[in-house]
């Protein structure tokens, strides 16, 4: 089954973007598929504990649900350093289920094997 590589650049700026990515990243991890989201700019502030937070649409799940669920199915965030960095934030501080690491990591992730991307 071919890995699913979904880049984020929004954060809580726009929480319906971040939603659809989320629902998206859930939907392949749920699946069976190697899941990875690659967060850059404001998005890297998601994987901060109690960030995640609130429901961004009428009828959309809550964000803090969809973030449970991405890593009970397994699912992973690589962070771009460089923007965590920018904004002075504390690296000991994010979730488990995630690892700063920029594109280098992301294509060493990816390796040989097809992926779908999604970009939002």
């Amino acid at each position: 089954m071919q890995k699913a590589a979904i880049s984020l650049t929004t954060g809580l700026e726009d929480a319906e973007k971040v939603t659809v990515a989320m629902l998206v990243a859930v939907g392949a991890a749920e699946q069976g598929r190697e899941t990875l989201m690659f967060l850059t700019k404001e998005a890297v502030r998601l994987v901060l504990p109690d960030h995640a937070v609130g429901v961004s649409c009428d009828g959309c799940p809550a964000l803090q649900d969809l973030m449970k669920r991405f890593e009970s199915a397994g699912g992973r965030f690589l962070v771009c350093p460089l923007c965590f960095n920018s904004k002075q934030l504390d690296a000991d501080r994010i979730i488990t289920n995630a690892s700063l690491g920029g594109t280098v990591q992301l294509w060493e992730w990816i390796g040989e094997d097809a992926a779908v991307t999604f970009s939002y």
